[in-house]
């Protein structure tokens, strides 16, 4: 069963911030970066589970997966993935629940 994978606005412009914050060392390393993540996040689409459930969080409906040194965090909910926030993977997960559909 196929997934629709999509995208939350805070997890766009969590992206964005990282592209501009590579970008001011290097564009190219930024695009091949933002390419990634979203090479992943399609991936989701056949391999839902394929991501660890979140160790903050404990809920096997929200996961992760790495892309480089970042979280691509996402939630299951019946056939639909929502990308809920890209952090550096140093950063513990603060307020999402905040982005979390109920």
């Amino acid at each position: 069963m196929a997934y629709k994978v999509s995208w939350s606005p805070e997890a766009i412009e969590d992206l964005q911030s990282i592209a501009d914050y590579i970008a001011k060392d290097s564009r190219v390393y930024a695009q091949s970066v933002i390419a990634r993540v979203f090479d992943v996040s399609r991936s989701l689409a056949s391999h839902p589970l394929i991501g660890r459930i979140v160790p903050e969080i404990g809920v096997a409906e929200i996961r992760e997966r790495f892309v480089y040194s970042y979280r691509l965090i996402y939630q299951i909910e019946g056939n639909e993935i929502l990308i809920v926030a890209v952090i550096h993977g140093k950063r513990l997960i603060e307020n999402i629940s905040d982005r979390l559909e109920s």
